[in-house]
């Protein structure tokens, strides 16, 4: 199993970089981060950082499917899904 970072984590990873930051100013910067990512999506436009990837939604169509306890067909209905897609330099320090 690959070991995860949580934002905690995260947060004191990115406090060592930024010496004269504290825990505090970090956790607003990357809370404010993660909320205009999130807002601008769901406002339709993209969020494109090069190098690292794009964040963007995907449309899913209406489909049917099957309630797994009652085997009874259900209506799924369309819906927004957020996405990531990695940067060619992001995928490239992978290997």
């Amino acid at each position: 199993m690959n070991p995860v970072m949580n934002k905690a984590q995260l947060i004191d990873a990115v406090r060592d970089r930024c010496d004269d930051m504290s825990r505090k100013e970090v956790t607003e910067v990357v809370d404010a981060f993660i909320n205009t990512v999130e807002e601008t999506v769901a406002d339709g436009t993209d969020v494109n950082l090069t190098g690292f990837g794009r964040f963007t939604h995907i449309e899913r169509a209406a489909r049917s499917g099957r309630n797994p306890q009652t085997g009874e067909s259900i209506r799924i209905p369309a819906s927004r899904q957020p996405s990531f897609k990695p940067g060619k330099a992001f995928k490239d320090s992978l290997n």
